[in-house]
């Protein structure tokens, strides 16, 4: 197990979610409207007790979809699998749209 660390929270990252669409478009749970997106973040081994996730595990989600992989609404495809594409589906296109906002840089990448 990686030990607990700095949090890496980024004011930056928060507010590049506004206006933003979201990135999870969870069939039959979205609501497409990027003016209730936020920055959501995603449960993995950086959260726990009081302590959200990273900024870095985290989507840009309409209020809707954040709702739901939050818990706050029933998840409407059944099993796990899906939930768990989903979710990696809206980290990655999350990532590249921070990149192309160049919010996040990587050496070498130019777009």
């Amino acid at each position: 197990m990686i030990p607990k660390t700095t949090r890496i929270e980024s004011k930056h990252i928060r507010n590049a979610a506004r206006g933003e669409q979201c990135t999870l478009g969870i069939i039959g749970v979205c609501n497409g409207n990027p003016e209730t997106t936020v920055l959501a973040h995603l449960p993995d081994e950086s959260h726990g007790m009081s302590r959200k996730s990273d900024d870095i595990s985290a989507v840009f989600a309409c209020h809707a979809c954040h709702d739901c992989i939050d818990g706050r609404i029933k998840w409407p495809h059944g099993d796990a699998g899906p939930r768990e594409w989903y979710l990696r589906r809206a980290q990655t296109r999350t990532l590249r749209r921070l990149i192309e906002l160049g919010v996040v840089t990587i050496k070498g990448v130019k777009l």
